[in-house]
Parts: structure tokens; C-alpha cells; sequence
């Protein structure tokens, strides 16, 4: 095979990470998945917040690790394909040639062991670097288990990292594999990816990130946010992302057995809409995914609208509303807290508000200075947001 035809198979096998499954209602931002012989590109968030598509494939797809919710795990049986460092550099590097991309995601299956499978991403991106001079966006995956020399290596070449918490904690990862141990494989290298890159550290300006599988496990989303809002005070982790467990845990009829099911539908694949400044409706009625989709609308309460996990509001199953945003949520119970005035109001006071997020409450706050305000229609919101946010404003 060549280049191409090894990339239609490796970034065919990359469908399985569901991450940035909330698109937006941009439709330059959601995945491509089609017939025109580019599939291989991917939405992603840079670290201002922007977005922007990148080359997203595997280096190899033959793995030593038994993760139970990842079809390319040992033992199953599928087409082994993988790229050499050089190989996929010069690929890449033509490419975003021809067409603007903002840069690659490096990942790979687990290839023999963790440092051999760092090796070929580290090299891939040095080659990058130094060889062709590409300047642009490199996105390294961590693999589990990577040993601190890999990381730095991933470091020194990587405008962001990313190494997968997978579950919140190890009782429910010792579900998912057999292989690797959550401590030694992911808990001490996301610490240590955590001071390299904090504030003052040596790499303080490479991105980090982490995602759980949701849904892969019985951890519910209190246990989720729980770790993520540690992740973010205590790792310096840049974004967290969600992945609906999209394969049955196992098969009751095969003891001991993983059922894998068919590879995904079109259908899954198409992202939910994601409204920052709503925090958003999810667009279909299946529970998994709306719970993922209130589990980034609740990631941005506390990255973007300054909650903290102590605010959130759970069911008794330890569960986010599916029902409702999480946003929504706080303020049915806090009934004391409103109306907020428009004239008055802080910003950190208007981000409260259902139906408000940072531009609208910045543009109240300015708009304000500038001119009075004398009827809520001068807000000019949308009127979806508006009248979310009405009975919770006054004058």
C-alpha cells in the first residue's frame, strides 16, 4: 500500500476517539467524515479557544494493551497497518501544503511496548521540526506508561500532549484493562506531565489534555467531574474531553468475552450542537450521549463561568439532569440569587444567568457604559436566548 492508502485505514481506525463530540454551529469545526479522500481531518480547540481542522490518524493500529472499550485492542481481528516517522512527516508535511490545516494530531495503538510507540511519535515530530522547519500545530498523545525521558522528548517538540485518564479511579479502570495499571501508567505520568508544564515550568506554553470514557464503566458523573476539577487545580490540565462508551461492556452469553459492535454509523458520528452561550440543547434522545454532551456543558461552568464543583447539582444517582443544563439547574435552586440586573450586575453575576455566557455578559457590561438600557429587547439577544434568560433579569 502507500501512504494514502495506509492513512484511509489508520484514520478510518482513529474514528473510535469520540473526543469534541459537542461540535458548534460551525460546520467548518465538525469531523469529516466522507467520500471526497479527506476523512482523516478532525475538528480540535486550540488552547485560546479557537478551533481549527487538523490530520488526525494513528501511527500503527496494532495493539499490545486490552482496553475493552477500543476495538484495536489485542486479540481482535482486523487489517494491521502502520506508518513509518518519515513517512508520515513528509505525508503531512505536503498536505498542509495544498490545503491550510492547522496542524497534525500524533497518536498511535500501543506497538510492541509504550517507549517503542513514543519513539515513533517523538521521531515523527522531530523529523517535523527540524527536517521540513514546520513551525505549526503538533499534538503528541502520550502512551501509558510512557517513561519521564519520552515525555520531555514529546515536550521539546509538541505545542500540546495529551495522555488519557480514561475512569475516575482505579476500581473502575481495572474494569477497562487487564494490562495497564492506573497509577503507574496514568496517574504519575499526567502528574509529572502536570509539572513540566504548570505555571513557571519549563514547557509552561505546551496545551495539556485528558479525556474520559464515559459510560465504559458504573462511575457516574459526580465521580467524573469530581477528578476533572482535581485534574484542572492540581495537574494544571488545560481541557478535559468526553467520550460516550459507544461498545457493550461485555456479552452475558460470552463469559469473560468483549462484544465488539459494528464499527459506528454515519449518524454517530455527527456531532451534537454545542451553544456557548446557552450552554446548549443536545440534538438527539440517547442517554449516553446527551450524558456526555452534560458533561462538557458542566466542564464549562467550571472552566469558563467560574463554578466550582462544589456548586454542581446532582440526581441521586450521582448523575447530571438529562433533562436540563447543568447551568439551568443551579439556578432553579437559587431562586435568592435573581433577578440580576442588567444595569448592576457584575459580569461574574450576569455569567449566572440561563441563556448568558462571556460575550453577552461582556457586551452588557460594555454596552451599558455606552448607552442606557431600557427594555431587555435591547439587548439584542437571539430570541432563544433571550427568553431563557428573561425571568431571570430585570432592569
Amino acid at each position: 500500500m502507500n501512504t494514502q492508502e495506509k492513512l484511509d485505514i489508520l484514520s478510518a481506525d482513529a474514528q473510535y476517539d469520540l473526543s469534541c463530540a459537542c461540535g458548534t454551529k460551525n460546520p467548518l469545526e465538525h469531523r469529516k467524515r466522507n467520500d471526497t479522500g479527506d476523512g482523516w481531518l478532525y475538528p480540535t480547540t486550540t488552547a485560546s479557544g479557537g478551533a481549527g481542522i487538523i490530520l488526525k490518524t494513528l501511527m500503527g493500529n496494532r495493539c499490545a494493551n486490552d482496553c475493552k472499550y477500543c476495538p484495536l485492542r489485542a486479540q481482535n481481528d482486523f487489517r494491521p497497518v502502520a506508518l513509518s516517522p518519515f513517512e508520515m512527516a513528509s505525508f503531512f508535511y505536503e498536505f498542509q501544503l495544498k490545503r491550510p490545516l492547522l496542524g497534525i494530531f500524533l497518536s498511535s495503538a500501543v506497538m510492541g511496548d509504550a517507549e517503542k510507540t513514543m519513539g515513533l511519535l517523538v521521531s515523527t515530530a522531530e523529523i517535523l521540526r527540524k527536517h521540513f522547519r514546520y513551525k505549526g500545530y503538533i499534538h503528541v498523545k502520550i502512551i501509558p506508561g510512557a517513561s519521564r525521558a519520552s515525555i520531555d522528548a514529546a515536550l521539546s517538540y509538541a505545542s500540546a500532549v495529551s495522555l488519557n485518564i480514561e475512569t475516575p479511579g482505579a476500581r473502575h479502570f481495572s474494569k477497562l484493562t487487564d494490562r495497564k495499571d492506573y497509577q503507574k501508567d496514568i496517574i504519575d505520568p499526567l502528574a509529572y506531565i502536570g509539572k513540566q508544564t504548570g505555571p513557571g515550568a519549563r514547557y509552561k506554553k505546551v496545551h495539556t489534555s485528558s479525556q474520559f470514557i464515559v459510560g465504559a464503566s458504573d462511575e457516574n458523573d459526580k465521580e467524573i467531574l469530581l477528578y476533572g476539577s482535581r485534574m484542572y487545580s492540581e495537574l494544571s490540565m488545560g481541557r478535559l474531553y468526553f467520550s460516550a462508551y459507544q461498545s457493550g461492556l461485555g456479552d452475558p452469553s460470552i463469559p469473560g468475552e468483549q462484544r465488539i459492535d459494528p464499527p459506528l454509523s454515519q449518524s454517530m458520528l455527527q456531532p451534537l450542537l454545542f451553544d456557548e452561550e446557552t450552554l446548549g440543547k443536545p440534538v438527539r434522545s440517547d442517554g449516553l450521549l446527551v450524558r456526555e454532551h452534560r458533561l462538557y456543558q458542566a466542564d464549562w461552568l467550571l472552566r469558563r463561568y467560574s463554578f466550582s464543583y462544589e456548586e454542581l447539582l446532582f440526581e441521586k444517582d450521582g448523575n447530571l439532569s438529562l433533562e436540563k443544563d447543568p447551568k439551568l439547574v443551579w439556578a432553579e435552586h437559587h431562586p435568592d440569587f435573581f433577578p440580576v440586573s442588567v444595569k448592576r450586575g457584575t459580569k461574574e453575576q450576569l455569567l449566572r444567568v440561563p441563556g448568558i455566557g462571556p460575550t453577552y455578559a461582556s457586551r452588557i457590561v460594555k454596552g451599558r457604559r455606552d448607552s442606557a438600557i431600557s427594555s431587555l429587547d435591547d439587548l439584542r439577544f437571539p430570541p432563544a436566548s433571550l427568553q431563557k434568560a428573561r425571568k431571570f433579569l430585570q432592569l
